[in-house]
């Protein structure tokens, strides 16, 4: 493993651990990925035990530091990056290993190669890339699309009645952890939540819960999804409220549910105008 690009505080000893990694960035939409990282790090609960090198992967004039200072003088700088936690539960069946940053900017290959040789030093035999983006779907869908490196787990995908994914164009770090994940023989798969391009300024926790329980089905560990649920129905309601009040986000959002009605539902065609929520949602 390469020493310099990753700074080990010390290594667990973990049982049969799952690893679980989820980006800043691109494909963070609704803060679906970073945000079922930051439930999986608190739920689980899992401490830090290695963080990346930022001078190898990221450009800090793209994402610079975050400093702070108080009366002129300098009391931390935060550089981008990412972290790694790890679970290390005696009674549990399994250990889960969590990665909670940034995506890279440079070097993804040498990324890949990092992330998978401490996976693989750890024991893990199974890999979670969780994403998430903007399509023209409704925000009561709960629609989780997925790749993997295997026919095997393709298979599986089906059998859950998740949709495989078909693209072509730019991609995210996920398809190149895919890619090294399969040359080494490691179950990896990518999951991609899909999310309402006119919902924004909020969290998406209906979609969270769906990830939830998807990731602890498949990487068979206990995860109580009941206060995720349970948020998304108070915000549900508030988003109603909203639509019914806005005749124009109504009227909008009746297209996309008829579309999908009659089978010509498009995710790639976005309406021209559209209307955000983020404005309705921020706290008072």
């Amino acid at each position: 493993m390469t020493e310099e690009a990753i700074q080990i505080d010390r290594m667990p000893v973990l049982k049969d651990p799952l690893f679980i990694a989820g980006f800043e960035g691109w494909g963070n939409a609704l803060n679906v990925s970073q945000g079922m990282t930051d439930f999986l790090i608190e739920k689980l609960p899992a401490k830090p035990f290695a963080r990346l090198n930022p001078d190898f992967f990221y450009r800090f004039d793209e994402n610079r530091p975050i400093v702070d200072i108080q009366d002129g003088f300098l009391k931390e700088l935060t550089p981008p990056g990412g972290t790694f936690y790890a679970t290390e539960t005696s009674d549990a069946a399994r250990d889960i290993i969590i990665f909670k940053g940034l995506e890279p900017s440079l070097r993804w290959f040498h990324f890949a190669e990092t992330m998978l040789d401490l996976c693989q030093s750890a024991g893990v035999k199974k890999v979670f890339i969780l994403g998430s983006m903007y399509d023209n779907v409704l925000h009561t869908d709960s629609i989780i699309s997925a790749l993997a490196s295997t026919q095997n787990l393709l298979n599986e995908l089906k059998a859950k009645k998740i949709t495989s994914v078909n693209y072509k164009g730019p991609s995210a770090i996920h398809s190149t952890l895919l890619m090294e994940a399969g040359k080494r023989g490691l179950d990896c798969i990518n999951l991609w939540c899909h999310c309402p391009y006119y919902l924004q300024g909020t969290v998406h926790f209906g979609l969270l819960a769906h990830l939830a329980s998807i990731i602890s089905t498949w990487g068979g560990f206990a995860l109580d999804t009941q206060e995720l649920e349970a948020t998304w129905k108070e915000i549900g309601k508030q988003i109603q409220g909203i639509i019914e009040k806005n005749p124009e986000l109504q009227a909008m959002i009746n297209d996309l549910r008829k579309a999908k009605m009659k089978g010509s539902f498009d995710p790639t065609k976005k309406h021209e105008k559209v209307i955000h929520l983020e404005d309705f949602l921020r706290p008072k």
